[in-house]
């Protein structure tokens, strides 16, 4: 019995073999309702008609199989739209569901065939028995090869994905520039996600000072990339401004921070992504089918909007890719988000730090100068590195150059107010040691002030005194490396002049901010066109330069450095810092000279009341003899006062010194540390007015101290058409 049953199947495939289309196309029918994707998907609906065909004969081919074969494999085509189901994102189970949905209805086909064929409805039943067993052999056989080749596609999308997370990861954020980091979100997407990736930012999120309106709809073209040369899937190019239709689904996402997942049928193309009937024609013929539209948002504020589009890539976008999209660009607008800011501070602290330097130095003669500052190239920002040219009492000028740890706005705030606080204590004549212990306790009383999370404030810094009279240099450090001496030597009459490069012997002591440690002064004579070079480590170290390789590079550009300071400093950098600096650099370089002693006087004095008339006839000499004479009465009564305050309150010796530079200054020194002090004094004193005198006819006065005693001074300023005289 059972061999006409085989031989009745075999009759019954052979009759319905010329069938195969239209028994798949009724199977399709009956799967309408169930599984809609089949034709709201082309790709899915034309796969399926060829897979159900390939089933319908695959089943035939086992009914005229001999008794016992084993059920075929599933056709390729059932194994392809397993793949295809993973690659949207379709549930298996819906697949599986249209397996038994597709087996049942098979069967009622075959059936309805058998009743047509024979009578006997004995055969017709076993016919049916066997035909049930060898089916669902077959579904369950076929179901678990589509099944393992579903999983097989979701494990290698999945791989993929983690791989473009992983990468998106690693080469987004590379640098704290906002363009850059765009650049690389177009760069990671466009390998193996999308066909075309555009980043559109704010102008808010462009502004470097950070006052661009956040409310603004205009939007600038910042990065875009496609997988086609020219990206001719956009009509923008980078830099272009523009803003959406107000209506249109980019504007939507980004009032929403919603992300918008938007499949395209063939011949509709919103007019947001194709502004022109020809552009729309451009767009159609690449084909392109899907488009995602992720806003960038970082610390509550929309940055912009980044959109993902395929056309080659034929699988469209589904919810997990959009997730997908969501989480790259989020990581892209926090890293957007941290450029930006570091932008805008930088920008303020670099502001800040040029606004703190000197620019237009105050004249002077005891030396001639020229400076650069360069902030770091680094994500480490601008530090706090300074320098500072102060002039002095007695013709002499003060070189000043600092470094701040640390980076950023703090660092450049707090050289602020150390540079302040060296100027007011240069202000009152201080000893470069003296000067330096004071810096100390300013530096440990902020310390004190700040908040644990701002970190210690630490600083290192050089203090020099010029003296162009008597051709001293007076210096001290606090953990500052010490300036470079470039000191002319004539070497007979035939070989010219030729440079000594060297560094003097400058005890350093502890940086700044450390408190109970002393500062040492170091004194030496300088030759006239000797050359001071205070710079801060950023010139000679870095992470690949050791310091000693660095020195020795700056001595020889010194040797043979240009007589234009200038040149000098350009040389000197390009030399040391071939590309941007690591660390800020802060560079001054000083040529001293010498004062003519011509413009020199000097009076000692006994402590007698006496003496004051002399005084006065030694001025009026002196003034003739410099041209001056139009400046006689003032002077002998300011040096009159000057001279009676020495004699009647300070100690022996005295002596008076007239200086002819720029102004005409009078020292009146001795050995007594009583410093003066202007008074107000009544109706009926007979003192007490002598400095007010002072102050109101002269330009500026001040009192200095050093080891010996104290200098009283003043300064006027000279007659229009007057000046210094060889």
């Amino acid at each position: 019995m059972g061999t006409d049953v085989d031989a009745f199947l075999g009759q019954l495939a052979r009759r319905l073999r010329p069938q195969v289309k239209k028994l798949a196309g009724l199977l399709l029918q009956r799967l309408n309702g169930e599984l809609p994707e089949l034709w709201e998907d082309a790709d899915i609906a034309a796969l399926t008609l060829e897979e159900t065909a390939q089933h319908v004969t695959a089943l035939l081919d086992l009914l005229e199989a001999h008794p016992g074969a084993s059920a075929p494999e599933a056709p390729p085509a059932a194994l392809d739209i397993g793949r295809l189901y993973a690659r949207r994102g379709i549930p298996v189970s819906r697949l599986l569901r249209g397996y038994r949905l597709g087996h049942l209805s098979l069967l009622e086909q075959v059936q309805a065939e058998a009743a047509r064929l024979t009578g006997d409805w004995h055969m017709i039943h076993l016919a049916a028995m066997r035909l049930v067993a060898l089916g669902f052999d077959y579904v369950d056989r076929s179901s678990e090869e589509v099944v393992a080749a579903y999983q097989e596609e979701r494990d290698q999308l999945l791989q993929r994905r983690l791989a473009l997370t992983d990468r998106a990861s690693k080469r987004i954020g590379t640098t704290l520039d906002v363009t850059r980091t765009a650049e690389e979100l177009t760069e990671v997407c466009t390998e193996d996600f999308a066909d075309l990736v555009t980043v559109d930012l704010f102008d808010s999120a462009l502004d470097e000072t950070g006052t661009g309106s956040p409310d603004a709809l205009t939007q600038r073209r910042v990065a875009q990339r496609s997988v086609l040369d020219g990206c001719p899937e956009s009509l923008l190019r980078v830099g272009e401004a523009h803003a959406y239709p107000d209506d249109s689904e980019p504007v939507h996402a980004l009032a929403t921070g919603r992300s918008v997942l938007n499949h395209i049928a063939g011949t509709e193309m919103p007019a947001w992504l194709a502004p022109s009937e020809a552009h729309g024609r451009v767009l159609r013929d690449l084909g392109l089918h899907s488009v995602l539209l992720v806003p960038l948002h970082a610390r509550g504020d929309t940055l912009g909007l980044g959109q993902f589009v395929r056309h080659r890539t034929s699988v469209p976008f589904d919810d997990a890719d959009l997730l997908l999209a969501q989480e790259i660009v989020s990581r892209a607008a926090v890293s957007i988000d941290n450029a930006r800011r570091y932008t805008h501070e930088h920008s303020t602290a670099l502001t800040l730090q040029r606004t703190l330097l000197p620019r237009n130095t105050v004249k002077q003669s005891a030396v001639e100068t020229a400076s650069r500052y360069l902030p770091a190239g680094s994500r480490a920002g601008v530090g706090g590195d300074w320098y500072d040219i102060i002039p002095l009492s007695g013709a002499r000028v003060a070189l000043v150059v600092g470094d701040v740890v640390g980076h950023g706005l703090h660092a450049a705030a707090t050289m602020g107010r150390l540079r302040t606080a060296v100027r007011a204590f240069a202000d009152i004549d201080l000893m470069p040691d003296e000067l330096l212990t004071h810096l100390d306790d300013v530096v440990i009383r902020m310390q004190r002030e700040e908040s644990p999370d701002e970190g210690e404030t630490s600083a290192t810094c050089l203090y020099a005194i010029y003296d162009p009279v008597s051709r001293r240099c007076s210096l001290a450090s606090a953990g500052h490396v010490p300036p470079t001496v470039v000191t002319p030597s004539t070497i007979g009459d035939a070989t010219g002049t030729t440079r000594v490069v060297e560094l003097p012997e400058v005890p350093i002591g502890p940086p700044l901010g450390l408190g109970g440690l002393p500062f040492e002064t170091t004194e030496f004579e300088l030759p006239e066109n000797s050359l001071l070079v205070l710079h801060t480590d950023g010139l000679i170290a870095g992470r690949t330069r050791d310091v000693d390789l660095g020195l020795a590079t700056l001595h020889d550009v010194l040797t043979s450095a240009p007589d234009s300071l200038e040149e000098t400093c350009d040389q000197l950098l390009a030399a040391l810092l071939p590309s941007r600096p690591a660390d800020d650099v802060a560079l001054l370089v000083a040529r001293t000279h010498a004062l003519d002693p011509n413009h020199v006087a000097t009076m000692d004095l006994p402590s007698d009341p006496a003496a004051v008339s002399g005084a006065r006839r030694f001025v009026s000499d002196v003034l003739a003899t410099w041209g001056l004479e139009e400046m006689t009465f003032t002077t002998q009564l300011a040096v009159s006062e000057l001279v009676t305050n020495a004699i009647r309150y300070g100690k022996s010796p005295i002596q008076l010194r007239l200086i002819l530079q720029s102004t005409l200054t009078c020292e009146v020194s001795d050995a007594s540390s009583t410093a003066p002090h202007l008074r107000r004094a009544r109706i009926f004193d007979e003192g007490g007015r002598g400095l007010l005198l002072v102050a109101q006819f002269t330009q500026r006065w001040g009192t200095r101290h050093g080891r010996e005693g104290k200098v009283i001074w003043a300064e006027q300023a000279l007659p229009t058409d007057s000046g210094p005289t060889a």
